[in-house]
């Protein structure tokens, strides 16, 4: 598989994690848009959120319940965005299911369509 998100699980790429367990890994944008953009991650190989199932509805979970946690050990007090794309036409970029957490500055409320 040519996932660089498996490639960065297995260490094959080197990279610093924010935050890792069994289940998922959490670790800095090399392109932020934002002075806190994360990138949350399972460790489990899902393309995108189209592609949760029962068997692995578990992996979501655990992401949101560590959401908290994260943010507030990021200092993200007056809130983040989180974001997912599913899919080509969403600008999915990396076939791994991944959510981006950006803060620490005010974001515009509105999304260009």
């Amino acid at each position: 598989m040519d996932c660089i998100f498996c490639k960065i699980l297995s260490g094959e790429i080197s990279t610093k994690f924010v935050y890792e367990d069994d289940i998922i890994a959490v670790f800095n944008d090399i392109n932020p848009q934002a002075p806190i953009h994360l990138l949350i991650i399972p460790k489990e190989h899902i393309t995108s959120i189209a592609d949760i199932t029962p068997s692995n509805i578990d992996v979501i979970s655990h992401i949101f319940k560590l959401i908290p946690k994260i943010a507030k050990e990021q200092g993200l007090t007056n809130g983040f965005r989180l974001i997912t794309n599913s899919g080509k036409d969403s600008g999915q970029l990396v076939p791994h299911l991944h959510f981006h957490m950006l803060g620490k500055k005010l974001l515009n409320p509105y999304f260009d369509a």
